[in-house]
């Protein structure tokens, strides 16, 4: 279950890198555009706040995989940055796009539950 665990949290972190790219590099880019729905010229306006938006997201992949780095120590690392992006994910969906609570909250939420139950006793 530990190694299932890891793979999910891994996945979630590599997720919120992808978020990254596209929100620091790709904003403007054919990507980018067609990834958040926008138009050039909204991407324009926008792209120093993505790019803001972007960072934290490599913080909360930087959290997780700081997580898995310290190993049995980092339950707590895992729980606290896994439940960041579950509420992201939450406020993101009920704010912005309700696709965030399936590509965001719901990865998160498995995350947390699979770190719950790998926990050694």
């Amino acid at each position: 279950m530990a190694l299932i665990a890891s793979v999910v949290v891994v996945l979630v972190a590599l997720l919120h890198l992808y978020f990254l790219v596209l929100e620091m590099f790709l904003w403007d880019q054919p990507a980018g555009l067609k990834a958040f729905g926008n138009t050039p010229e909204k991407a324009a306006l926008t792209k120093v706040l993505a790019a803001n938006q972007g960072l934290y997201n490599g913080f909360l992949a930087a959290g997780l995989l700081w997580g898995l780095w310290l190993g049995a120590e980092g339950f707590g690392v895992k729980v606290f940055f896994l439940l960041c992006v579950l509420v992201a994910g939450l406020y993101g969906a009920a704010t912005a796009s309700r696709k965030i609570l399936f590509v965001q909250a719901l990865p998160a939420a498995i995350g947390l539950v699979l770190v719950f139950l790998s926990r050694p006793a």
